[in-house]
This record gives structure tokens, C-alpha cells and sequence, in this order.
């Protein structure tokens, strides 16, 4: 196994500054590392260099303010939020440009930080895409998950283990996030185990053992640290009464999975929700790295009718199961969607081995097809 070149690009013009968010382990240090070799990196997880700056955030104005033309790089920035003043400053007077990396918005808005009002655009980092990968190995991937150090592990049960246990838990309690330990752990398993279910915090409130406004709190923190995000219902049905709740997910399966206590074998229910999770991990890399601005939203109608996602504005609807044989009542939705009107195009995405071509033009893909078009601009 071996990881191919990083989708992510930053391209930058001169001049212009940029923050660029994901979670931990992602691949933010080694992207910038191997990508940006001529720029100078401040990095704030070394303890002596944080302590510096956050006793004297002037010290960063004092060190660039003659920088030469380059880029300025200041990793995990959320850790010394008085900085971004002087990062305003030295953009506004001496014209630099900064890379602002970090794994948590939460703190810089909650402590006011200055997010300097435009004058950084927004990038966003996530886990592996399958074409990012060689010998990519689809039942490993429902285990180890797609973070770069725990797919290319040899253990990769090893390394979530610590992954939960140094970083969902311990380092969200350390930045003063949460304080119920307990309740915040149990949380995370609920979370999981619900993952790509519609929310009910009322239902996970009572699992864990703390109010349904906690609750929600915690899956802020969650979107917040780009540990999971929720997926919108689709809401402008003119013929029929949809759902309005959301759906929550956790950013890697192997994640959701390794807290849930799953272990999805091929042909297994628990396999089918691994599988959509997965795929819905492809489209929010495609989103983050070709079209931040797509959005991607699911269709449920009251009587229980669902489409597992609608890209754009009905450009693409997407049903996933993950079976090797797609019967007739697997498109029971994609047929109804249809009379919910026009919408340009319609797949399901499968094990099968070959394509095939129903009536109303429902496209059978097989998963790895339905990959490779998604990259090659084929499906929108």
C-alpha cells in the first residue's frame, strides 16, 4: 500500500492568505512539509515555540514584519489565538501571506478571535480518497479507516485505540470543550453507533445520561474539531411532506466504526451502513477538493421513501447498498424520487461487477466506476 499524490492543492496567489482546517492525523504537517519547502513553518505544538507566542504574540510582528516574498506558516493556530491580530496586521501593513492551519475552529469563536474578515480564504483537508491510494482494499478500510498513519498501519485497531483515547477524548477535554468525561465518552459510542441515522437528541440524551441541549452541544464540538458533520434533508418537495431532521455522520469510518464496536463483514447489515458511509467520504472529499460550494442533502419523505444523497440541486441522486445483486425494490426510491420532479441524473451505487442501465434511466454503477467518474467529472 502506498499513498499516492494528495488531491489537495492549495494555489494560492501571491498575496493572498488562507486557513486550512481537518482533523488530526489527517496530513496537514506532511502536506506542508513535502509541499511547501520553501516556507516558513511556526509550529505550535512544539511546547517551547506555543510558550513564546502566547506570552507574546507580538514576537510574530517583530520576527516578519521584513519577511521576504513567501509564505508564512503557522500550524495548529488555534492554540494561540491572540496571534491572528498580528497576522492581520502583517497582512493589512506589510502585504505577507500566511497558511493558518489548525484542527479546531471552535476556540478561535468562542474566545472572538479575529478570523481576519475575509481577508484568508477557507480550504479544508479530509481523510484519503480511494484514487489517492494504490491496492486500495475496500473490507480493510471498513476497519482501519482512511486517516493516512492508520490505513497504512499494520495495525490499525492499535492506532485508533490511541487516536480515541490521546485525541477525541483526552485533547477536546484539554482545551476546556467538555468537563463530563463520562458522559462525553458514552456520547462518542452513541454517536457512532447512530452515525448516518436521522437525529434524535432526545433518544441519545437518555443513552448518555445528560440534557438534549448538552447533546447538541456535543455534536458542535464534534463539527467544530471536523470530527463529523450533519447531512441536510432535502426540503423543497412540492408533492410531498418531507422530513426535516438531519442526519449525523463521524468524518472516517474506520472511526465510527472502531467506536461503535462494529465489525462489518462483507454482506453484513453492519457492512451496508459501512459501505454508505464510505461512499458519502468520497463525495465530501470531491465537495472539499473540486466543489466546496455543492450541496449534498438526502431525500426522506414522511412514509419513509429515502434516497441516500442528492448532489447540487437534484443534478445527482445517489442510492448506495451494499450488495453484490441489486433487485427490483432497491430502486423503489430513486423511481419515487422521479415523480418529485425533473432531476438530471440517477445511479445506484453497488458490489456489483458491471454496469447496467434500468428503465427510467437508473444507472447500476459499480463502486469503483462510480468513483472514478465522480473524480473525472463524468457524473455532474
Amino acid at each position: 500500500m502506498k499513498i499516492k499524490k494528495r488531491l489537495f492543492e492549495l494555489n494560492l496567489p501571491a498575496g493572498k492568505s488562507a486557513f486550512l482546517w481537518g482533523p488530526r492525523k489527517v496530513g496537514k504537517t506532511y502536506w506542508i512539509s513535502h509541499s511547501l519547502k520553501n516556507a516558513a513553518v511556526i509550529d505550535l505544538l512544539k511546547t517551547d515555540t506555543l510558550a513564546e507566542y502566547v506570552s507574546r504574540p507580538a514576537l510574530l510582528r517583530e520576527r516578519y514584519q521584513n519577511h521576504k516574498p513567501g509564505l508564512i506558516v503557522i500550524d495548529e493556530v488555534q492554540k494561540a489565538p491572540r496571534l491572528l491580530d498580528e497576522v492581520h496586521w502583517l497582512i493589512e501593513n506589510k502585504g505577507l501571506s500566511f497558511l493558518l492551519t489548525g484542527s479546531s475552529a471552535r476556540k478561535l469563536r468562542r474566545g472572538q478571535a479575529n478570523l481576519l474578515g475575509g481577508r484568508a480564504w477557507r480550504k479544508t483537508m479530509v481523510p484519503l480518497s480511494f484514487i489517492e491510494v494504490t491496492d486500495f482494499a475496500l473490507e480493510k478500510v471498513m476497519i482501519s479507516g482512511l486517516l493516512p498513519p492508520h490505513y497504512l498501519s499494520a495495525n490499525p485497531v492499535e492506532e485508533l485505540r490511541a487516536y480515541v483515547a490521546d485525541y477525541l477524548k483526552e485533547e477536546i477535554i484539554a482545551e476546556a470543550l467538555i468537563q463530563n468525561i463520562p458522559a462525553f465518552s458514552e456520547f462518542l459510542r452513541v454517536a457512532a453507533i447512530t452515525s448516518s441515522e436521522l437525529i434524535n437528541y432526545v433518544n441519545i440524551a437518555r443513552e448518555t445520561g445528560v440534557s438534549h441541549k448538552v447533546i447538541r452541544t456535543y455534536f458542535d464540538i464534534l463539527e467544530d474539531t471536523y470530527l463529523g458533520f450533519r447531512v441536510p434533508p432535502w426540503k423543497k418537495s412540492k408533492n410531498r411532506r418531507m422530513i426535516t431532521t438531519e442526519k449525523f455522520y463521524l468524518f472516517d469510518v474506520g472511526v465510527a466504526n472502531y467506536l461503535a464496536r462494529r465489525q462489518p463483514l462483507l454482506g453484513s447489515p453492519e457492512f451496508g451502513k459501512s459501505f454508505e458511509h464510505y461512499i458519502l467520504m468520497e463525495l465530501k472529499a470531491y465537495q472539499a477538493y473540486r466543489n466546496p460550494d455543492m450541496p449534498i442533502t438526502f431525500w426522506r419523505t414522511s412514509t419513509g421513501r429515502e434516497v441516500d444523497f442528492i448532489l447540487g440541486e437534484k443534478e445527482l441522486a445517489i442510492e448506495i447498498k451494499g450488495s453484490s445483486r441489486v433487485h427490483e425494490g432497491d430502486i423503489r426510491s430513486l423511481q419515487a424520487l422521479i415523480e418529485d420532479g425533473p432531476i438530471k441524473k440517477r445511479c445506484l451505487v453497488c458490489m456489483e461487477k458491471q454496469p447496467r442501465n434500468l428503465t427510467n434511466n437508473i444507472q447500476i454503477l459499480p463502486w469503483q466506476m462510480f468513483i472514478e467518474q465522480l473524480w473525472n467529472d463524468e457524473l455532474l
